[in-house]
């Protein structure tokens, strides 16, 4: 059941992880030159392992249960992402690493949005399933 809303969200999740990798800037440094997921281990490991389980959740549409479960692990992992992007914004004293936040800065508030639709919708199709069981 691949056609299924929580489908759509969970790949424009994957989508938008792989993009602050490669090519959204979170933030410029002292040059001006942009910084990308790509070249900071962190960025790219939280935002890597966002879209593959991203991309493992939506073919476990088989098992709800677990891909609800992968589904809040995605978001767990954006929250330390994004207490990764505050902790570096925060800490700018003059010009360090960062001192201008990109629009990167806001792709896990956004992949934390759709994975909470993704698993709200999860959560309906389950009920469905069990309502359908208790007729039977």
């Amino acid at each position: 059941m691949l056609q299924r809303i929580q489908t759509i969200y969970l790949l424009l999740v994957s989508v938008i992880s792989v993009a602050l990798c490669l090519y959204i800037p979170y933030g410029l440094d002292e040059n001006g030159g942009a910084l990308y997921g790509k070249d900071d281990l962190y960025v790219m490991g939280l935002s890597m392992a966002s879209a593959i389980l991203s991309l493992i959740a939506i073919f476990l549409f088989k098992n709800r249960k677990l891909q609800f479960v992968l589904g809040r692990i995605i978001i767990i992992l954006n929250f330390i992402l994004l207490g990764v992007f505050v902790y570096w914004s925060l800490t700018v004293s003059g010009e360090t690493k960062v001192s201008e936040k990109g629009i990167g800065m806001l792709i896990p508030i956004i992949s934390i949005v759709l994975l909470v639709m993704a698993n709200k919708a999860i959560k309906k199709d389950e009920n469905l399933v069990k309502s359908v069981d208790r007729l039977r």
